[in-house]
């Protein structure tokens, strides 16, 4: 575990809209105590237009984002990372690469908000209802402290996050 700043990796399928979320929701809260990444089995190679329209409301920053595999993250000029995230059940499943460091993993499962179909009203709730749960969860992930807890008190508490519905 590194101290001072952790590095935190968001994973799904796709990585065009959960992930993405979660990456930038971190950046913004984590208040440079973290730094969140975010990276996908079989990235889409595209951000959702409807992930990027919800963060451009929220105020939170777009530019630069892009889908990417997590294979970017496996390297060994990666950076090491303190914690491995999936954002969604078929990743959960899927054997993750070896990433450098020693991360602490933990599933937040969120339904896919892409995934709906529908009017765009409908996908733009589904998006809104992803992004709320994301967001109360990376709440309580940044008040955790990893500083002040014990590695396996750590693990229970970010697993336990994954729990927390709306």
């Amino acid at each position: 575990m590194s101290q001072g700043v952790y590095n935190v990796l968001f994973l799904c399928t796709g990585n065009s809209a959960r992930s993405i979320m979660a990456e930038v929701l971190l950046n913004a809260f984590g208040q440079g105590r973290f730094r969140a990444f975010s990276a996908g089995s079989h990235p889409t190679g595209y951000v959702h237009p409807l992930a990027l329209d919800k963060l451009a409301k929220e105020g939170l920053p777009t530019e630069g984002l892009r889908s990417k595999s997590w294979e970017e993250f496996a390297r060994p000029e990666a950076p090491p990372l303190d914690f491995v995230i999936t954002v969604c059940d078929q990743a959960k499943g899927e054997p993750c690469p070896v990433f450098p460091g020693r991360p602490i993993t933990a599933h937040w499962g969120v339904p896919d908000p892409a995934a709906v179909v529908g009017s765009e009203g409908e996908k733009r709730l589904a998006f809104a209802k992803a992004y709320a749960l994301l967001e109360r969860r990376i709440s309580l992930f940044v008040n955790l402290h990893p500083e002040n807890l014990e590695r396996l008190a750590l693990e229970q508490k970010v697993r336990a996050i994954g729990e927390v519905q709306l």
